[in-house]
């Protein structure tokens, strides 16, 4: 009997489909399990407990989502029998039967690529291995940590000595400015009509009440408070913006209680252009 090969030993090839259904969108099978479970359930806590996952990375989810898509996957609607609850679009549910066929094409795929795998590792063990393939994934698989991304549309540019503005177009008569160096703005070969992730540390946002004040930073966005996460020393707050897009804040507890935020209230994010980063892809 020939001796166990190397394949045998190390475990199988396994992937997990990450389905870009619009510029910057990334849907893996853990969101669109939530999706399909929105539908079921029509509603966020429940959905986010069959997955299962934590209230605030299903919240963050579809924020994240929502923000990305060019129309929204989930709405939020109020009223009927339990009170309102949340919803899948049209343009959700089509989402999910996308991702869903792709899916079954991609398994299939994976077991010809095992299967050849194994074939090679059986002439060449030196040379291949699926563990170290997989770890290699991994480290090319980095996200970036700031809370608000948004996908734009550039529909400005602005040169200077030294910077170079860009206005995106992000929807829903909303505009975003960043002000970024001449060499990061030719590195990205910026032109009209690209579209470009917009980055925004939480940390960079500014919450503002009062309609009357004049404030110097360039970004300037109404929305109404979602959620507002307490903290002992800081505290996050959520806006919605038209086209069910969101935008994140951490400012100081004590600031939340000095300017007396409540959910459902108006209030605007403040940032500076040159606190958003820009991205291709």
């Amino acid at each position: 009997m020939p001796s166990p090969s190397r394949s045998s030993k190390s475990s199988s090839l396994f992937g997990e489909l990450t389905l870009s259904a619009d510029p910057g969108l990334n849907l893996g099978d853990n969101r669109i399990r939530l999706l399909e479970l929105i539908d079921e359930l029509g509603s966020l806590s429940q959905a986010a407990k069959a997955v299962p996952m934590s209230y605030r990375a299903a919240w963050d989810a579809l924020n994240e989502m929502n923000n990305l898509a060019s129309e929204p996957l989930v709405i939020r609607v109020t009223g009927g029998k339990n009170g309102g609850g949340t919803q899948l679009t049209p343009y959700g549910k089509q989402t999910i039967a996308l991702y869903r066929a792709i899916q079954s094409e991609y398994d299939d795929m994976l077991q010809r690529v095992q299967h050849l795998l194994t074939q090679s590792n059986q002439q060449q063990a030196e040379y291949l291995d699926i563990d170290q393939l997989r770890h290699l994934l991994r480290r090319i698989s980095l996200r970036s940590s700031a809370r608000n991304q948004i996908v734009g549309k550039v529909v400005g540019l602005r040169t200077s000595a030294v910077d170079f503005e860009v206005t995106l177009d992000i929807g829903n008569g909303l505009e975003l400015i960043s002000v970024i160096t001449q060499e990061s703005a030719h590195t990205l070969n910026l032109s009209i009509g690209q579209e470009l992730y917009a980055l925004v540390k939480s940390s960079s946002v500014m919450i503002n009440t009062d309609r009357s004040l004049k404030l110097s930073p360039r970004n300037q966005m109404w929305g109404e408070i979602t959620r507002i996460q307490s903290g002992q020393v800081n505290s996050e707050v959520t806006l919605a913006l038209p086209g069910n897009k969101t935008i994140c804040a951490v400012i100081t507890s004590p600031s939340v209680d000095a300017l007396n935020l409540k959910e459902g209230m108006q209030v605007c994010a403040v940032f500076e252009a040159s606190s958003v980063l820009l991205c291709s892809f």
